[in-house]
């Protein structure tokens, strides 16, 4: 995992209020070390342990709507890169030009399929190369477009130290999103002024208290959330 030296961090991020984020896991460099270890060799053992049910999966959708198997979109990472995450499609093909950004409940966008693997979470699966790829980590802020980044305050840029991830404390608090976005009249107003800076508390506090430990909870608290 890169972590860069103060003077090497975008100059966007360059605040006051970053380098406070900064100064604590400048402290624990070894256990970012750790931790992408465990991402790179989780990952290897996922992807031989599920090759299965990319099959089932990549089956199902193909026979359900035309379009790709795979969805992907331009999101924001560690340090302000761009990069593509990868996701089953769930939605019909070209979605992303037929309405929001965001995804309400009940979006008429969404496939058959679709609807049984959101429910499981099974459309991140595929996130799995992103993790090897080093842009992303099993647990971190999730990755947002440079839409909404763009509207990040000077503290939530702090989110940037690091690599975006899959869970979060932020993602299992806020797993229903979509249910508080659906009566909403303007949806990019709601999830900005609203809900993101509600997720950054999460996700700040994340990084002031970060551990191995820490992080193998919030994998374990996911998998109960999702299931239960």
């Amino acid at each position: 995992m890169e972590f860069r030296d103060w003077d090497d961090v975008p100059e966007f991020m360059r605040n006051d209020e970053v380098k406070k984020y900064y100064k604590t896991l400048s402290e624990k460099r070894f256990s970012l070390e750790v931790k992408r270890f465990f991402d790179v060799v989780m990952s290897v053992f996922l992807l031989f342990v599920l090759s299965p049910v990319f099959a089932v999966i990549t089956v199902w959708i193909k026979l359900d709507s035309k379009g790709p198997v795979y969805y992907k979109q331009e999101r924001i990472t560690q340090y302000g890169r761009r990069f593509h995450i990868f996701k089953f499609r769930t939605m019909i093909a070209d979605a992303d030009k037929k309405g929001s950004l965001i995804t309400v409940q009940h979006d008429a966008r969404i496939t058959n399929v679709g609807k049984k693997i959101r429910k499981y979470r099974l459309d991140e699966i595929p996130q799995i190369f992103n993790i090897l790829a080093g842009d992303m980590s099993f647990v971190g802020t999730r990755p947002e477009v440079s839409k909404y980044v763009d509207a990040y305050s000077d503290e939530m840029k702090a989110t940037l130290l690091l690599p975006a991830g899959v869970t979060s404390e932020a993602s299992i608090e806020y797993k229903d999103e979509d249910k508080l976005l659906k009566e909403a009249e303007d949806l990019d107003a709601v999830y900005v002024d609203q809900i993101l800076p509600e997720k950054m508390k999460w996700n700040l506090k994340a990084i002031k208290t970060y551990s191995m430990l820490y992080e193998l909870k919030i994998l374990i608290r996911t998998v109960w959330a999702v299931f239960r």
